[in-house]
């Protein structure tokens, strides 16, 4: 049902159309007219095009403007939302695989910001008007390739030399490895699995530990007595 036709139309019902009480001031007129506007528009579903033009109509009237002879369609207009201005938000390996709350300062403004873990790069944040960039440090011990961390742990040249179940303390906390003969050889550790996290489009990673030989091989007493035995079973 549409509201009463230009030619007839009162000041009550140009108030009624647009939602409004007397005495509304301008910026009131213009928040509501844009309102009723929106959703009488004939280009829209659902609108109308009676009830568009008395949208009009009254919103001139209110305005004390007399209603134009003719009275025919604005051209329909697509309003072209604004730009979110760019900006890069760096953060270190660690924290793309852990997230958490830091700070950061965009447009000489300082944020808190609380992010989820699992960051890649090229992930946005949006934070108003402000889009940021998030770009991953690669630093000495810790890097991203894709969804992937290497990390570089240093590992006592005893213990990897001998191999076996091994504690390891890493950027992102302590992590249980085996060891074995290959490894030992490659410096190289892959966990399958246990890289950044799985996050909305992203799939998980692994985890790959550099062992970096710290110290000369010593032997075990254990090993060297081994070595002994088994010299003496072969003479």
């Amino acid at each position: 049902m549409t509201a009463a036709s230009a030619p007839s139309l009162s000041l009550s019902a140009a108030r009624a159309i647009l939602g409004v009480a007397p005495g509304a001031d301008e910026r009131e007129l213009r928040a509501a007219y844009r309102e009723a506007a929106k959703r009488a528009h004939p280009d829209r579903p659902g609108g109308d095009a009676a009830l568009f033009r008395d949208v009009l109509t009254a919103y001139r009237m209110l305005q004390g403007v007399e209603p134009p002879a003719g009275l025919g369609f604005p051209p329909a207009t697509v309003q072209t939302p604004a730009m979110p201005s760019q900006a890069v938000l760096e953060v270190e390996p660690a924290f793309a695989f852990m997230g958490g709350a830091l700070e950061t300062e965009v447009g000489g403004r300082r944020l808190r910001l609380t992010l989820p873990a699992g960051l890649r790069h090229g992930d946005t944040v949006r934070v108003g008007e402000t889009l940021l960039t998030v770009r991953i440090k690669a630093e000495p011990a810790a890097m991203v390739r894709g969804h992937d961390l290497w990390l570089t742990v240093p590992l006592d040249a005893r213990v990897l030399a001998e191999g076996g179940r091994v504690e390891l303390d890493t950027v992102i906390g302590p992590r249980t490895v085996w060891i074995s003969t290959k490894a030992a050889e490659r410096g190289l550790v892959r966990l399958n699995g246990q890289g950044l996290p799985a996050r909305a489009a992203h799939t998980a990673g692994d985890l790959f530990l550099r062992l970096e030989r710290t110290g000369a091989v010593h032997e075990s007493a254990a090993r060297s007595q081994l070595k002994r035995f088994a010299a003496a079973w072969a003479a």
